[in-house]
């Protein structure tokens, strides 16, 4: 950002500069003592670093829905969907046992594709796969009008909408509502069979019920690209699962030329005047 002053949290200067925030994980507090901070810009599409921080100001907080991330979701789980649609998973293991062995190709139209969440992240994901016929089914906490993705919403029509998922994509937001949200009961309501791709938060997920459905065969495997804690310690069982596929939470990656581009763009908007788009409901949580 050429030509604008841009301090840093260490070394911050007079607080009364401070206009703007740009953030991802801010130590709680370090935004409080800001008497003319008109906005807080998120870098990540995720809030939930930055919800429970009691001493925020009460200012508009901006999440990131840079295009760009949505597109990283969207072929992310076009990747992993099509991976295990085709049995490429199988595939891989035979290779070095030297096995030949050809699974049916089975046709895109006769599986079901859920995704929990369908925000900015989430709606391009599912129209791609709705573009390579699969039948795409969604669940979010108020109903959706999507052409061709089937809608379920709220706690009544969960278990309607987990039984028809050959595979289902965790895409929603951390809230206190959604924490563990993938356990034991939502892994029963899925068909025997079913794959789960979290790439939401690792705090979503109870890893030991994960790993206790796949053990028992209930699920036959696993994507996660996120976790509680991250790196994910090597001590952790996950690395070691035969049926758990991990990734360094690369779903989508921040490009932060993007990031500073859109911000600027939105604080002209902002000084002369104009609505900002994509606030965080604090009560929502995102």
């Amino acid at each position: 950002m050429p030509g604008e002053d841009i301090r840093t949290v260490s070394d911050i200067g007079n607080p009364e500069d401070i206009e703007y925030a740009i953030t991802w994980r801010p130590v709680s507090g370090s935004l409080q003592n800001l008497p003319n901070l008109k906005v807080i810009f998120m870098t990540s599409a995720g809030v939930d670093a930055i919800m429970h921080d009691d001493t925020l100001p009460d200012v508009p907080i901006i999440r990131n829905t840079d295009p760009h991330l949505a597109a990283g979701i969207r072929e992310y789980v076009v990747y992993h969907v099509l991976h295990y649609h085709r049995f490429f998973d199988r595939y891989a293991l035979q290779q070095p046992q030297k096995t030949w062995k050809q699974y049916p190709q089975l046709i895109s139209s006769t599986r079901t594709i859920g995704i929990m969440g369908l925000g900015e992240m989430g709606l391009p994901a599912a129209k791609a796969l709705v573009a390579l016929g699969f039948k795409v089914r969604s669940w979010t906490s108020t109903a959706k009008q999507i052409e061709d993705v089937q809608s379920f919403f709220g706690d009544d029509q969960r278990n309607e909408f987990l039984s028809g998922c050959d595979m289902l994509i965790n895409i929603l937001p951390l809230t206190d509502k959604t924490r563990g949200i993938l356990n034991a009961d939502l892994f029963a309501q899925l068909p025997k069979g079913a794959i789960v791709i979290n790439i939401g938060r690792g705090l979503h997920l109870n890893e030991q019920d994960l790993m206790d459905a796949l053990d028992k065969d209930h699920l036959s495997a696993a994507v996660l690209d996120v976790f509680p804690e991250e790196p994910l310690v090597e001590t952790s069982t996950l690395w070691s699962h035969p049926k758990i596929k991990l990734t360094p939470h690369i779903a989508s990656l921040t490009e932060y030329k993007n990031i500073c581009s859109n911000v600027l763009s939105l604080i002209a908007k902002f000084e002369n005047g104009e609505q900002l788009q994509n606030i965080v409901d604090r009560k929502r949580q995102y």
